[in-house]
């Protein structure tokens, strides 16, 4: 493919897309691989793959491949569902939460989340999502971007109290946040002194990607 063998010298943009939830959806060849950019920021594949894989790493692909049900929160393109089908050999369940569907329409047709079988996608609001499920996870992946912005909701006590709530024994949070200015180094440090330590043991990977830090919670008792 043309487009593709360009993209090794200059991103070679394919589809564009103006969408009510995320303002700019883009789908661009980059450095020979197709990645789904908003107007600022890496939405998935790309450096936002790199990130996700990282943190999953450091939980260890040993403990994640055992798991059985893993949620997301921010679905996007599904690259860090592609890590955990393709790079690790997860069999379990994968139950992805995404608020826009155009962004799943972009998905199914430019990277196939669709033919995962053991994908189900909710299109529903994450804080409403968090609140009525019955169920209990092993992982709880949290990747919610407006842009370059992240929703309030997420870093208060009350939704991450629910969080914690929904992990299994030994179950884990990755959660990735976007660090922009001192405020929200202030913002995560205030977030995870707010997490129980008698319950739960906690630590943030700072610095990936430049702007990125990932918070790691682990379910103890």
């Amino acid at each position: 493919m043309i487009q593709k063998l360009f993209s090794y010298f200059i991103p070679v943009k394919i589809f564009k897309k103006k969408s009510a939830r995320s303002k700019v959806i883009e789908v661009t060849w980059a450095n020979g691989e197709l990645v789904l950019d908003s107007e600022n920021t890496n939405y998935s594949y790309g450096s936002l793959q790199r990130i996700l894989r990282y943190g999953l790493r450091n939980i260890g692909y040993n403990k994640i491949i055992d798991m059985d049900h893993i949620l997301l929160l921010g679905v996007a393109g599904g690259s860090v569902i592609k890590t955990l089908v393709d790079e690790i050999a997860y069999k379990g369940k994968i139950t992805g939460v995404e608020i826009d569907p155009d962004m799943i329409e972009i998905a199914n047709k430019y990277f196939d989340l669709n033919k995962i079988q053991q994908l189900e996608v909710v299109i529903d609001d994450a804080f409403e999502f968090v609140l009525k499920t019955k169920h209990k996870y092993d992982l709880i992946i949290i990747d919610i971007f407006e842009d370059i912005k992240m929703p309030n909701f997420l870093f208060e006590s009350f939704f991450s109290g629910h969080i914690c709530s929904l992990l299994n024994n030994k179950g884990f949070v990755l959660f990735n946040t976007m660090i922009l200015d001192e405020a929200h180094n202030i913002r995560n440090r205030k977030y995870v002194s707010e997490i129980n330590p008698k319950l739960f043991a906690s630590k943030m990977l700072p610095r990936i990607e430049v702007h990125n830090e990932l918070i790691i919670i682990e379910k103890v008792v």
